[in-house]
């Protein structure tokens, strides 16, 4: 029984997509074509590898077999096959990420690419927003402060986010702050209106829930340093974004604990980017730097 690498890479996109027609999206083709390619595979193998729904498809259980059992395979040659045929003379690489970390980490380690032909495109975004563009190749690589549990994609850990809790000097409240209690008399600063990094500073360093409000929200990282070395309040920065405020003293650590909280920052790539690939070249650079 002689099975094409057409009919697993359009099983496969199927099994990706969840639809006929995003499959035919991706690969460019129509959807007859598609369910063509799809019947002939399931009669070669002789068992169904979906369930038709009202609206897309749902795999069986041979179907999910199958997917992961040829998934990188197809993946790698796809991504060997673009590098030999399709490699742009000038690589632009669209890239998408959390704003601050973008601008502060990320751009400043690509920044002696740009006179060698790279070519950057951001956008800024959440993790599952960002992902979505990734997989319908909007965007060729993410960074995601959370870890991707999406099929098709390659995920390598890029870099370990320390937080603190920080406000000017005038906010002192004498010693590191060991409870939330010397520090209710000071305003909070957040991101977001539920406050997500102070709770979880909160839970993690003083093992207890955040019970305000925020006094001023603000949802750029970088917007709520300069709004602290003000001395609009207190917050909870990553290091890398208030470190260089710290070392000279216009903000203050308010509490200092032996294991700061940490947070992961994945790359993300799509499964078939091929090994030269712009995307995959980028990622390994910033893997080096970061």
């Amino acid at each position: 029984m002689a099975v094409s690498l057409d009919l697993l890479k359009t099983f496969l996109a199927v099994h990706r997509a969840g639809s006929v027609t995003g499959a035919a999206e991706v690969l460019g083709l129509s959807q007859p074509t598609v369910t063509t390619h799809l019947k002939s595979l399931e009669r070669l193998l002789g068992r169904p590898l979906f369930v038709r729904q009202a609206r897309g498809v749902r795999p069986t259980s041979a179907g999910d077999e199958l997917a992961r059992r040829i998934g990188e395979s197809i993946d790698s040659l796809q991504g060997l096959m673009d590098d030999e045929l399709d490699a742009p003379a000038v690589a632009t690489v669209h890239l998408g990420g959390p704003a601050d970390f973008l601008c502060t980490k990320v751009v400043p380690a690509l920044a002696p690419r740009l006179s060698k032909g790279l070519q950057v495109r951001t956008t800024f975004g959440m993790p599952d927003d960002l992902l979505d563009l990734l997989l319908d190749r909007s965007l060729d690589l993410v960074v995601s402060s959370t870890r991707p549990r999406r099929a098709g994609l390659n995920v390598t850990p890029c870099y370990d986010e320390l937080f603190a809790l920080v406000a000017a000097p005038q906010w002192s409240v004498g010693k590191p702050a060991t409870t939330p209690e010397p520090l209710r008399g000071i305003p909070l600063v957040a991101y977001a209106e539920s406050a997500p990094i102070i709770r979880r500073y909160w839970r993690s360093v003083f093992n207890t829930r955040l019970t305000r409000t925020a006094d001023l929200v603000l949802p750029d990282l970088r917007g709520i340093l300069t709004a602290v070395r003000a001395g609009a309040g207190a917050t909870v920065l990553p290091t890398y974004l208030c470190g260089d405020s710290l070392a000279s003293g216009e903000l203050i650590l308010l509490a200092d604990p032996e294991l700061p909280p940490l947070n992961t920052l994945y790359l993300a790539t799509r499964a078939d980017s091929g090994p030269r690939s712009a995307a995959v070249l980028v990622r390994d650079r910033l893997l080096r730097v970061l």
